[in-house]
């Protein structure tokens, strides 16, 4: 079980302040470590730029070698001199080799009595930029700051002026820092920008992640749900926002997508199972009566007469026709909503189609005693579609008309010419459609009650219409129904000039 400390733990916003609490201790770590590695060679650099010439103004004042003899009351005087204006300043008179031989500190202080020749010859030749480190022979292995010159005589090379600068101070430069006021307080103003910088950061994580968390918030309630309830939103338009705001108006699409699919998939299911009812009722319907007349025929052959089996024979085909057309039609209205039949765009007369089906509808008419007409003048223009689904449609509209108008009814099928497209009319003037099944009677698999002209009634699928709109919605068209009771009905749809 997670416990809500773990969960506070293992939140983003804790991870995020403890990381930057991280780099912060880091930055300021690595800001005071370079302060303390980088100032006392600052000093040095300072220390040797403002003596650079110290060396050359004392062998320019002082003769310290001649003719090769080295002048130690002269050399004497120097050190003493030196010890009194600058006690940390240390003089070393060295041979050309580098080697030491004389000294302004006390001997035990020397360490070593060689000095590299390298870095002075660098010191005098001016090719380097910056801190030149040197010798230093107070110490056995340490280096420091220093300015040196030359000792010539009649152009010959004496010796050289060494001093180091400040070499006891230098060693003890970083106890000096750590008690240095102005130290102090410079590595207090670090730490403050430091703390603020990280206050600052604290709250603008909090601010950038309460989008974050109004979003997991959002998520975890859809979770819940049982992905029933999208996320609410403005339907105002919405302006493009940062990385979280755009995540946000992501996740409510695709959580409206999820809803929507949801339900769909749920009517779908609801209609399989009406399906399975309604096709076990109309299937078992026929063929119980087809099996009963048969078995009649079968058993009861020698006492019936021909006219008897011929009634019998005529209602066993009847019922075999019947089931026929609804197994067609099952299919039919499969193979159309899995999209494997797909219109095959022509341009045709639809004035020339209506009246060819007029001309299949005639020897109906007129054993039903009903008036069926066609109005379609010569204006109305070719129209881009399948002309075979298009006749499929009106054919199974015509059917529905002459199944429910009776006698000396009326008939239509009227075409019009529109901007860009023909409105196609098909109405009767039957016994019309109620109220309440209006807006159901082109669902698919929807079980009306079949008022026929005869009086009788009759449960059926109604799939002749349910295929009709199926045809009108893939030529980007709509079937609607208007209807009264005892007045008749109209369908209408359009279709696109060719």
């Amino acid at each position: 079980m997670i416990t809500r400390r773990q969960t506070v733990l293992h939140s983003l916003y804790i991870k995020l302040v403890l990381v930057l609490f991280f780099l912060f201790c880091l930055i300021g770590s690595v800001f005071l470590a370079v302060a303390l590695y980088t100032a006392p060679m600052y000093q040095q650099e300072l220390s040797q730029q403002l003596n650079h010439d110290l060396a050359n103004y004392i062998v320019k004042e002082h003769v310290l070698i001649e003719n090769g003899q080295v002048r130690q009351d002269n050399l004497a005087k120097l050190f003493h001199d030196v010890m009194i204006i600058n006690p940390s300043l240390e003089l070393y008179l060295l041979d050309p080799a580098g080697r030491v031989v004389a000294h302004s500190m006390s001997p035990q202080k020397v360490k070593r009595n060689r000095v590299s020749l390298e870095p002075i010859n660098r010191f005098l030749a001016n090719d380097a930029h910056g801190l030149i480190m040197g010798d230093d022979p107070g110490g056995e292995d340490s280096l420091n700051s220093f300015t040196v010159a030359p000792i010539d005589f009649q152009d010959h090379r004496q010796g050289y002026i060494y001093a180091v600068l400040g070499s006891e101070k230098s060693s003890n430069i970083t106890d000096m820092l750590q008690r240095s006021l102005i130290m102090k307080w410079s590595a207090s103003a670090v730490l403050a920008a430091l703390a603020f910088a990280f206050v600052a950061g604290l709250l603008l994580f909090f601010f950038l992640m309460r989008k974050l968390r109004v979003l997991s918030q959002a998520m975890l309630e859809f979770r819940n749900s049982n992905l029933q309830e999208a996320l609410a939103g403005n339907d105002q338009q919405r302006r493009p926002g940062d990385e979280i705001e755009v995540m946000a108006t992501t996740f409510q699409e695709m959580a409206g997508r999820i809803e929507s699919q949801m339900n769909h998939l749920q009517e779908v299911e609801s209609l399989r199972r009406e399906l399975v009812a309604n096709v076990s009722h109309d299937l078992r319907t026929p063929l119980a009566s087809l099996s009963g007349f048969l078995e009649t025929l079968q058993l009861k052959s020698d006492d019936l007469s021909d006219a008897e089996k011929q009634a019998y024979l005529k209602i066993a085909w009847d019922n075999a026709q019947r089931l026929t057309l609804l197994v067609e039609e099952l299919f039919e209205l499969a193979k159309l909503d899995a999209n494997e039949i797909q219109p095959q765009w022509e341009p045709f007369s639809l004035a020339e189609l209506a009246f060819d089906l007029s001309h299949q509808f005639f020897l109906r008419a007129r054993e039903t005693g009903i008036s069926f007409e066609v109005v379609a003048d010569e204006t109305v223009p070719q129209v881009s579609a399948d002309v075979g689904m298009i006749e499929r449609a009106l054919e199974n509209l015509i059917d529905n008309s002459f199944k429910h108008t009776p006698a000396q009814g009326q008939i239509r099928l009227q075409l019009t010419a529109a901007l860009g497209r023909v409105d196609v009319s098909v109405s009767d003037t039957g016994c019309g459609i109620s109220g309440d099944e209006l807006p159901h009677i082109l669902k698919r698999y929807y079980r009306r009650n079949d008022k026929r002209i005869d009086g009788s009634s009759e449960s059926g699928l109604g799939l002749g219409l349910a295929i009709a709109a199926r045809i009108v919605e893939l030529h980007g068209s709509r079937l609607t129904v208007a209807s009264e009771l005892q007045q008749g009905t109209e369908f209408r749809f359009s279709l696109p000039v060719g």
